[in-house]
C-alpha cells in the first residue's frame, strides 16, 4: 500500500472537465483505500452505528477478521482522512468524517449547473 495522504477538496467533478495530474493522482489514493472490501465494512459499520461512532473492540466479530488486522485497516482510513480515532482508556473509538466522504460523493458526482 503506497503512503496515504489526505487531500485537501481535492477535485472538480470528474465530468465538469479534465483532472490534472495531482486531482488524478489524489483522487486515485483514496479511491485504492476504499477499494478494500474490509475497510469499506468497516466504514459502514461506524457510519451506520447508532451513536455514530464503534469501539475497535466491537469491530473485530462484525468483520470476521484477527484484532491486528482490523487495527491496520482502521490505521489506513485515519491515515486518509476517512476516520477519526479518539483513545478512551485502552480503546479506540472511530466515527466517520463526513467531510473527507462528501469530498469524494462531489468529485465523483455530477457537475452542478
Amino acid at each position: 500500500m503506497p503512503n496515504v495522504q489526505v487531500f485537501e477538496g481535492c477535485c472538480t467533478p470528474l465530468t465538469a472537465g479534465a483532472l490534472d495530474e495531482p486531482e488524478a493522482v489524489a483522487l486515485a489514493d483514496a479511491l485504492r483505500v476504499l477499494a478494500d472490501p474490509a475497510r469499506l465494512r468497516l466504514m459502514s459499520l461506524i457510519a451506520s452505528a447508532d451513536s455514530g461512532e464503534a469501539c475497535a473492540c466491537d469491530l473485530v466479530a462484525p468483520l470476521g477478521r484477527s484484532q491486528p488486522t482490523v487495527s491496520h485497516h482502521l490505521s489506513v482510513l485515519v491515515d486518509a482522512g476517512f476516520l477519526h480515532r479518539e483513545k478512551r482508556g485502552k480503546w479506540a473509538w472511530y466515527r466517520a468524517v463526513p467531510e473527507r466522504i462528501e469530498l469524494l460523493r462531489a468529485a465523483l458526482g455530477p457537475a452542478q449547473q
